[in-house]
């Protein structure tokens, strides 16, 4: 693990598995962000008065920064189970606060760390999420146009279904060389997935995601070996 003026900057791939309320709790202090995210909370409440997801469920950035700051290490492991989940990372309470902290900054260390642990919660509430994890994956993109769904956001205005339709056509109208594509945002060549997946391998990424959703690494698994067969047929014919 390494360690910058003696914060963490990467998790302990050791550490996957350890659901240690202590342990958790002391890698989230750890983080190298921690300390610009909180400054000392005033419990003013101002951030949770301006929360979106305050408004429709039992959430409170507040309870979440009090929680961390006063050490409550049970509480915090319980938190991470699935109530930090209903933030929306909107960082309006970063926006509002007048000490500057950033409860939202504070939530995604959490999640960052339960993800990194493997804890339960993780798997069931990133399931939704797997055909975004599979782009990701495989490609190193994470949203494509024809991934949205109009009628879930109608706020974002009438355009919208416009914006989502007939997208082939589109796209081979963007004089853009690396835009002609119908399947993805960009076209990624053999060679740049294959280090792309080297980079996920030697990082232990593949080995969270098989933790976190075996299915979706065994999906992700055929497709890296078949590319890296490829590739090295390539590399042994040039």
């Amino acid at each position: 693990m390494e360690e910058t003026e003696g914060h963490t900057m990467i998790q302990d791939l050791d550490e996957i598995g350890n659901f240690d309320a202590e342990s958790l709790l002391q890698a989230i202090k750890s983080d190298i962000r921690y300390h610009e995210v909180i400054h000392g909370c005033l419990n003013c409440g101002i951030c949770s008065g301006s929360c979106p997801s305050h408004r429709f469920f039992d959430y409170s950035p507040r309870i979440v920064i009090q929680t961390v700051l006063n050490g409550d290490a049970e509480k915090v492991k319980e938190m991470m189970d699935e109530y930090i989940w209903a933030c929306a990372q909107c960082y309006t309470c970063a926006l509002r606060c007048p000490f500057h902290n950033s409860p939202g900054g504070l939530v995604m260390i959490m999640r960052e760390v339960a993800v990194w642990r493997g804890m339960p919660a993780v798997s069931r509430l990133l399931k939704p999420y797997g055909r975004v994890l599979l782009k990701v994956l495989s490609i190193g993109n994470q949203l494509t146009p024809d991934m949205i769904q109009p009628d879930f956001f109608p706020d974002w205005g009438p355009k919208i279904p416009w914006s989502s339709t007939d997208l082939a056509i589109k796209r081979k109208a963007i004089p853009v060389y690396t835009l002609q594509v119908t399947t993805s945002a960009w076209k990624v060549s053999p060679e740049t997935s294959y280090e792309l997946y080297t980079i996920y391998e030697e990082t232990g990424i593949f080995k969270l995601v098989e933790d976190v959703d075996p299915n979706l690494f065994e999906v992700v698994n055929d497709m890296v070996q078949e590319l890296r067969e490829q590739v090295e047929e390539e590399r042994a014919r040039s």
